[in-house]
């Protein structure tokens, strides 16, 4: 099988960035990740070892992918963490992490030696009321402390912040404002749905509704529409006069998928093509029986729809049977 067209889907997007989720486990209980209630968690036994996750992702480093990033779960909470990301760091590729920023004191120097330069951290509100309803924890302040120490250390962060309608819709403002001092970019997502998150589309705070908000409060000549990189998921943008920047990403309402160039692989082993779907293709037992698993990589390829996993037009936006018969975010890895 040809390098060049194993990772290529029917529609031509070569897809050269894989995210890996190395664990179901999470030290928060997140509302739009994982449902109240929690997940049954995969047995030990059917998720990847540390062998199996370096064979894998060596498989698609060696058919052209150039970017891993690690998720979870909360990745840094695997016991075996440091192992597996200072074995892919020796991949040559561009590592880079998703983490909710809780134990990041314990993997500064594994990051640096990695080679990871660029780290994302989940937080979804800068009131720490709302912080700790989010994700039934109380953490605030350290992850906040945490942030500045991955500031002062050197690496590039981001922050992912997911919008709800009437909870932390009035906080945008407030999170670009710590781009003025601080060289960091903050990420507006959307609202996606998933099993178990309680999802519907008056939750969703839009694109235009970011871009609004933002234009209300500063004016349009101090708005800079910033070049995005290739097959970037995110619009990007800065206030003229802030050292930090800020993006959407528009995952429902403004979608990317033209030029998406991400495959998932779950903490089980199995491949998933888009966010959106709940088609999956298990690796795990056939790469476990000796076989090649080449063939199912590109047979899940093949299959990948147009747009956002099929769910292509609004009206399958409103139909919950569709969106839940997908993994709760947890066990998909973002």
């Amino acid at each position: 099988m040809e390098n060049k067209t194993l990772l290529q889907d029917s529609l031509g997007r070569h897809h050269d960035y894989l995210r890996i989720s190395i664990t179901e486990h999470c030290n928060l209980r997140c509302t739009y990740c994982m449902p109240e209630e929690g997940i049954a968690l995969t047995p030990k036994p059917h998720l990847m070892t540390a062998d199996e996750i370096i064979h894998i992702a060596e498989t698609f480093v060696s058919f052209g992918v150039k970017k891993i990033r690690l998720t979870g779960g909360e990745p840094l909470v695997r016991k075996d963490a440091k192992d597996i990301i200072l074995r892919l760091g020796k991949l040559g590729v561009n590592l880079t992490i998703t983490t909710n920023g809780i134990l990041v004191p314990n993997f500064i120097n594994t990051f640096k030696e990695a080679g990871i330069k660029k780290v994302n951290i989940s937080i979804d509100s800068l009131i720490r009321e709302k912080f700790n309803q989010i994700t039934r924890r109380n953490y605030f302040d350290t992850v906040l402390k945490n942030i500045d120490l991955l500031l002062d250390e050197g690496f590039q962060v981001k922050l992912n912040v997911v919008l709800i309608l009437d909870f932390n819709d009035n906080e945008i403002i407030d999170f670009i404002a710590l781009t003025q001092y601080k060289n960091i970019q903050i990420r507006f997502i959307e609202f996606m749905p998933f099993s178990g998150n309680q999802w519907d589309k008056s939750k969703l705070v839009t694109y235009a509704q970011v871009l609004e908000t933002v234009q209300s409060e500063y004016q349009l000549n101090d708005i800079e529409r910033l070049i995005d990189a290739p097959n970037d998921t995110a619009k990007n943008f800065k206030i003229k006069s802030h050292i930090g920047s800020f993006a959407i990403i528009s995952s429902v309402t403004n979608p990317f998928c033209s030029t998406c160039n991400r495959i998932r692989l779950t903490a089980d082993g199995k491949l998933k093509n888009c966010l959106f779907s709940n088609s999956e293709t298990s690796l795990l037992e056939t790469l476990r029986s000796g076989a090649s698993i080449l063939p199912l990589i590109k047979q899940n390829l093949l299959s990948k729809k147009a747009v956002r996993g099929g769910m292509d037009d609004d009206s399958k936006f409103q139909n919950p049977d569709l969106f839940s018969k997908n993994r709760s975010m947890i066990a998909i890895g973002g």
